[in-house]
Formats: structure tokens, C-alpha cells, sequence
């Protein structure tokens, strides 16, 4: 067993045991939590306590054994609210049919970090959870053994039952919660061996999944209250402009309208949060009766909007760049691109460098070179941004889908200048993420807007609001040289990366540690247009654009695609280049070995074209190898094999749905998706211009493998996603004989079609 400090100590306990308010947390419905159980075939409601005692604020007791577990973290889809109970659960040693699993409210006193991304809420609650799990068995243990006058290390417990075996008694935990309340929080517990886990590596159904599927109100859109007004807000038509003035006289006669301003959600006096992005921050609002109405109003709004001051100054920079020409200064896709091709020579800085690269390019027999490219993207979640705000002289209170709560609540914090005690803001689940709602805009406007009306309202974005707001994955491009010698050794790599407006560069990643002479450059580009992160941010192009290089030379010097790679790996791992490497060979290597041999690699019996890719990020390891045919210029995706190194899986079959979506996600984007901009303004507002994946293009089947090393777990939500558009890519020049370098693959595809057919 592993011997923890808990860090709790009574004063503390005391502290997070009052904040409950005496065991009901403000703003849930018991009755509507209740969790069915099977009895005779029949589902029954689980018969709920007459007293709750609350050990610590991961989880309470009821009298009758029932336990409520606390998910601290936003769901978006990633299944935390099922797999953080679960870890808690194991150390408790509880039966799981007898857990209730509820959201936690924004508590920093008693939780830490209450966020959705980077892949990191069950690695980062790893051990705080498991160690309130234990920490509260520890305190039941003792509080039986006081009573019963017997030594604590006498008892055992089981699916929420104590026993003294030599006493022959046993008390279930809802019996003895009340005395354990009053025990000291210890100061050390012992965590479980992993060998002792009952139900941490086991799948669990989600524990939403019958209200999701059964309609029932759990995402923020589904708010309603009887006082509540709607609001939708208008926003300029391009990237460059704002607020000029507006005719709003038909629109506030309009049926059901209460009243139409402007606002400015974020002044210039206001210090802003990371987490507040947004490139609108004057805007047009209407509020009135029901959805319909005010979105009747907004069409009838006369609104004129002006360049953005701030644009002079982009304009002096830009007015000679390639691709300006009659647009008045704002930004258009021709000008992003040959803004890219120009920067990387002319605007790129050193990050890392190992050896003389220079001298190793000159000497080499022969030199690669490939450039890779991608558009922006829109985030795209199917439940559009929203937000509750109720917001009084006194307290705001706040209810929605965002991904950054505790960043959210310092933002209404400085934007109303209410006391962080006197601002609510509570979660509900989310329609899906992907990094837009880690950007909570949409909150901050809600809370100005409700203040201003002094009435509850909903703040609620149109698909085309949504689309044409931002915040977007930045478009990128990256160039790569191999220097190869006369006998086919790689000698040299040089990766020169940057993007609108972030480089997606990670320099110390693979294959750096791999090669003698590397060197690695960075560069950006400002511009109006909003970007931020994206699932797997700057790891969703760069992955694929250097795997799909890897696969050239693989070829290039006449080797094996994944024997071209385990070799590097061998170099990186026995004769490292450099000491800030950020991956572990063995790891890396392990994922590429268990997808050849469960895909099939070397079988020469499949006829699909098959493509490989691998890839390190959020601390996880991912290998897959996609077998596709090419129909009527449509890829056919027959199979992927996904190999995925994460450490401990909490709930296996969660797991599996999040590698599945992922991969499904990733070939998705890079097939068909694309953002692109004229005049400043966004070409695609909803999905009959804004290509997303079908059902029917979807791969036929995914294997997913996971690697047992019993390592803690790292990230999953996002480490599918990247490498897949590599394999994806490597798959497509097996089947057409062409090599793709711009995404999104498609449009390439029947280009490359179109031209072979003339």
C-alpha cells in the first residue's frame, strides 16, 4: 500500500464541512438525482436517506448506506463525471449500486483546479481523489472501532460494510457516519495497491446516459425559469469591425421584445483573463419573451458597423503583403496564405538546436523538403455557446455549459466588481467542447446583460452567432528539410513551424533525441481574426504533418514505415540527443509495436491501402494504423487499430468510446472541414457550408488496445485525435499514388482526380 499525507487537517475539515450548508448543497434537486436499481427486471428508485453526513467535500453519507459522490470537474463528454466518482468509490470500498453521482458547484476551499483540458482531469485528480476516498473509510474505521473498543487494524470492510471477524459484528457505513464525523481527519492514510482495485478497471455505465438519451433537462440550453427573459446578441460581420450606430425603432415594437443596447463586455479599463477571448466586445443585444421572437428582432435591426481603430495599425504592416489588394484592410484566406509562405523564411527564431545542421545539410547527398498546411476551424459543438445569469444588487448567480469556471467567476469578478463570495457560478453538463467553452465570453456577456435588465435571463448564440464568433483553431503551416547522406542515414532534420497566430511547434518532441544535427524554428503571425485552443491544441496539425514526413523518408532511404520509426526510437532511447527530450522512447516505441502486430502490419493478405502514424501528447502515447479503399474519389475507411499507452484506465469501456470519437474526429477534420474568410468576414456560418463528417463516413470499425503498465493515468480526451490525420494521410498516397500537403485532404483528392483525368 501506498502511505499518503491527507494535508487536512481538522481546522480544514471543519472549514469544508460548514460550506456545505449542513449537508445540502444549494441548487440541487435530490429527487431529480435519484439512480435507478434493477429489482425483479424492474427499475426502481433508490430509497433516499433522512440524513446526510458529509465526511469531507468529495462525498456524503446517508443514514441508510447510500453514498452521494461529488464530480468536481466540468463534463463535457469525457465521462469524468462517471470516472472521478469511480476512483473515489474504489477507495471507499462502497458498492458501486449504491452511489449517487452528482456535479459539484465552483469550490476552490474544497476542490482544486475545476477545469475541462489539456487532457488532465484525471491525472491531476488522481491522487486528491482517491485520497478523500480513503480518508473518509479511514475515519469510518476508526469512528466503528471507538465504538465497538476494538483495535482499528482488527476491522475490514466490504462494499460499505465493516467487520470485526473476531467479534463476529459488522455495521454498514450509513450507521456509523454520524459518530464519524466527529473523528479527527488522520494525518497519513494508505492508498490500495492496484492489484486490489474492484472497480477501477472496470466499465461503468455513464451515469447520465438514461437522461441523455431519454431527453431529460441537463445541459444548459434546457434552462427555465419563470422569470427568465431571452437574450441573443449581433455582432459585426467581419474580423476588423465594430459597433457603429443602429435604427432600432421596428425592432423594439416587435412582439414579446423588452428592450435592445449595446454593450462592451469587456471595457479597456478591464484586466481580462486568459480564459477571455474574444475578438467582439461591443455588441448589439436583444432581449425579449421567447427564442423566436428576438430572433425575428434581430433580423429587423438596422445596424452600421465601422473598421476597428485598431486595424490602422495592422494595416500599415500588412499593406504590402501579397493577397491585400481591395480589401479595404481586412483580412481575407489568399492574404493568410501567402502571409505564411513569406514569414517562414523571413520571420522565423531558433528554439532548439543540436550539432551543426548547417554543415550536415551542406555535405548531404541529397536533401528532402515538404511543407504542410491547414485552415482555421471552428469548434463547432452541437450545443451552441449559452449561459443563465441572475444577476442582482447583491449576488450573481450564474448557471451553464463552460469549461473554466473558476476563471469564469474572476472575470465576472472584475468585469461587475462584485466579491468572489457573492458570485455563483454552478455547471451544467456540456454539448461538447473541443476548447471553445475553456473561453467564457459568453458567460461574461450574460452576467452585463441581466444586470443591465435587472431580470434573470439566458443569453442563447445562434448556430450562425456560434460559427462566426470564434474562437478558432489557427490556421498553421510547417516546412520540413532531411538531410540524407550517400550509405541512406538521416544526418540532419530541420522543422520550421508557425502559424495565424501561434506557431504549432513543439520542439523537443520526436524525432528531436533522434538525430545528431536538429534544428528546430518558430514563428507566428498577428491578426484580428480570434484563434485559441483546439482539441489537442497545435498537436491536431503538426502531428499529422510530421508524420506524414516521416513516412517520405521512410520511403526515401527504403525502409519499413514503423521499423523506420522504431529505429529512431532505439537511437533516442540508448544515445539520447540532448536533455530536454519530453517523451519517452520505450513508451513511444511500445504503442508502435502493439499496433503493428494487433493490425496486422506485415499480413500481406489485406488489400486496403493501410497508412501508420504515431504520436506523444498530454503525456499519453498514441499509435494507429488506418486501412482504407479509394470509391469514386471517397475514401473508404475499412479499419483503424488504435494502440494507446494512457497508464491506468479508470472505466474501460468509456475509454474506448473516447479513442473511438477521437480517431472519428480526427480523420473528420482533416478530410472535410475548413474555415476561410473574405473581406474579414467567416464564408461559413452552419453546416450546409461547414463540412463535417457523416455517419457514413465514418471508419467501419475501431480496435482499441490499451497498454497495462500500471503507470497513473495520463491524458486520453485528446491524444487520439492528432496522430490519425497522419495515417490517414499515409493511407490515401498508398491509394492514389499522390502525396497530400494541404488540409482539409478532400478537395486535394479530386484536384489531384480532375487533373490525372485531363
Amino acid at each position: 500500500m501506498k502511505k499518503v499525507k491527507t494535508g487536512m487537517g481538522r481546522r480544514s475539515f471543519i472549514k469544508n464541512v460548514s460550506l456545505a450548508g449542513g449537508g445540502l448543497l444549494i441548487g440541487f434537486n435530490w429527487l431529480a438525482c435519484k439512480r435507478a436499481a434493477e429489482e425483479n427486471g424492474e427499475e426502481v428508485a433508490m430509497q433516499m436517506p433522512d440524513e446526510w453526513f458529509e465526511l469531507n467535500g468529495y462525498l456524503k453519507i446517508g443514514d441508510n448506506g447510500i453514498i452521494t459522490i461529488y464530480s468536481p470537474n466540468p463534463e463535457i463528454g469525457q465521462n469524468v463525471k462517471t470516472a472521478m466518482p469511480m476512483i473515489v468509490a474504489e477507495e471507499l470500498d462502497v458498492d458501486w449500486n449504491n452511489v449517487i453521482v452528482e456535479q459539484a458547484p465552483l469550490n476552490l476551499d474544497v476542490f482544486t483546479r475545476q477545469l475541462a483540458g489539456g487532457s488532465q482531469s484525471i491525472r491531476q485528480g488522481w491522487e486528491p481523489l482517491r485520497m478523500a476516498g480513503a480518508t473518509a473509510k479511514q475515519m469510518l474505521l476508526s469512528a466503528a472501532a471507538k465504538e465497538w473498543e476494538v483495535p482499528v487494524t482488527e476491522l475490514s470492510v466490504d462494499k460499505g460494510i465493516i467487520s470485526h471477524k473476531a467479534s463476529d459484528r459488522s455495521i454498514g457505513y450509513g450507521e456509523i457516519a454520524k459518530a464519524a464525523t466527529k473523528i479527527e481527519v488522520p494525518d497519513e492514510i494508505e492508498l490500495k495497491d492496484n492489484s486490489d482495485f474492484k472497480i477501477i478497471g472496470t466499465s461503468r455505465k455513464n451515469v447520465d446516459a438514461k437522461k441523455i438519451v431519454t431527453g431529460k433537462p441537463l445541459y444548459g440550453l434546457d434552462i427555465y425559469e419563470d422569470d427568465m427573459l431571452i437574450a441573443m446578441i449581433v455582432q459585426p460581420p467581419a474580423f476588423g469591425m465594430e459597433f457603429k450606430s443602429m435604427d432600432a425603432a421596428k425592432a423594439k415594437e416587435m412582439p414579446g421584445i423588452k428592450d435592445i443596447f449595446t454593450i462592451d463586455t469587456y471595457p479597456e479599463d478591464m484586466e481580462r483573463e486568459w480564459s477571455d477571448v474574444a475578438a467582439f466586445s461591443k455588441l448589439v443585444v436583444v432581449v425579449g419573451e421567447s427564442t423566436w421572437q428576438v430572433m425575428q428582432a434581430k433580423k429587423a435591426l438596422n445596424v452600421e458597423w465601422d473598421l476597428n481603430p485598431d486595424l490602422t495599425h495592422q494595416m500599415q504592416i500588412l499593406e504590402k503583403s501579397p493577397g491585400m489588394e481591395d480589401t479595404g484592410g481586412l483580412e481575407n484566406s489568399d492574404m493568410h496564405t501567402a502571409l505564411m509562405s513569406d514569414a517562414g523564411p523571413a520571420k522565423s527564431e531558433v528554439v532548439r538546436k543540436d550539432g551543426d545542421p548547417e554543415s550536415a545539410f551542406s555535405n548531404a547527398a541529397r536533401v528532402i523538403e515538404r511543407s504542410y498546411s491547414c485552415p482555421f476551424l471552428a469548434h463547432n459543438c452541437m450545443e451552441p455557446m449559452n449561459f443563465y445569469a441572475n444577476v442582482t444588487d447583491e449576488k450573481a448567480e450564474l448557471l451553464g455549459p463552460i469549461q473554466t469556471p473558476e476563471f469564469a467567476e474572476k472575470s465576472v469578478n472584475k468585469r461587475l466588481g462584485f466579491e468572489l463570495d457573492k458570485i455563483d457560478v454552478q455547471m451544467t453538463r456540456m454539448g461538447g467542447g473541443f476548447g471553445r467553452r475553456l473561453y467564457g465570453n459568453f458567460l461574461v456577456e450574460a452576467a452585463v446583460i441581466s444586470q443591465k435588465m435587472k431580470r434573470p435571463i439566458k443569453l442563447v448564440y445562434t448556430r450562425e452567432d456560434d460559427m462566426t464568433n470564434g474562437v478558432y483553431r489557427p490556421a498553421y503551416r510547417v516546412s520540413y528539410r532531411a538531410a540524407i547522406d550517400a550509405n541512406n542515414n538521416i544526418t540532419a532534420f530541420h522543422v520550421n513551424a508557425g502559424g495565424i497566430t501561434e506557431s504549432p511547434l513543439f520542439a523537443n518532441r520526436f524525432p528531436a533525441g533522434a538525430i545528431d544535427n536538429y534544428l528546430a524554428e518558430s514563428w507566428t503571425i498577428d491578426s484580428s481574426i480570434s484563434t485559441g485552443a483546439f482539441r489537442a491544441p497545435r498537436s491536431n496539425f503538426i502531428a499529422g504533418a510530421e508524420q506524414s514526413f516521416l513516412d517520405e523518408l521512410a520511403e526515401e532511404v527504403g525502409k519499413d514505415p514503423i521499423q523506420f520509426r522504431l529505429d529512431m526510437l532505439k537511437r533516442a532511447k540508448n544515445d539520447p540527443v540532448g536533455e530536454e527530450n519530453d517523451y519517452d522512447p520505450a513508451r513511444y516505441a511500445g504503442v508502435l509495436e502493439l499496433v503493428r502486430d494487433k493490425a496486422g502490419w506485415n499480413n500481406g493478405n489485406s488489400t486496403s491501402s493501410k497508412g501508420v502514424a504515431a504520436y506523444y501528447c498530454h503525456n499519453s502515447y498514441v499509435a494507429q494504423i488506418l486501412e482504407m479503399d479509394l470509391k469514386d474519389n471517397e475514401p473508404v475507411i475499412d479499419r483503424v487499430t488504435c494502440a494507446v499507452d494512457c497508464g491506468i484506465v479508470v472505466n474501460p469501456d468509456a475509454a474506448k468510446n473516447m479513442v473511438e470519437g477521437g480517431t472519428i474526429d480526427g480523420i473528420g477534420h482533416a478530410l472535410y472541414s475548413e474555415l476561410s474568410f473574405k473581406d474579414g468576414g467567416v464564408q461559413q456560418n452552419n453546416f450546409d457550408s461547414y463540412r463535417l463528417i457523416r455517419h457514413r463516413e465514418a471508419p467501419k470499425k475501431i480496435d482499441v488496445h490499451f497498454v497495462e503498465n500500471g503507470i497513473d493515468p495520463t491524458g486520453l480526451g485528446e491524444p487520439p485525435f492528432p496522430p490519425v490525420q497522419g495515417a490517414l494521410a499515409n493511407a490515401l498516397y498508398k491509394a492514389t499514388g499522390k502525396r497530400i500537403y494541404k488540409q482539409p485532404f478532400l478537395p486535394e483528392i479530386n484536384a489531384e482526380s480532375r487533373e490525372l483525368k485531363t
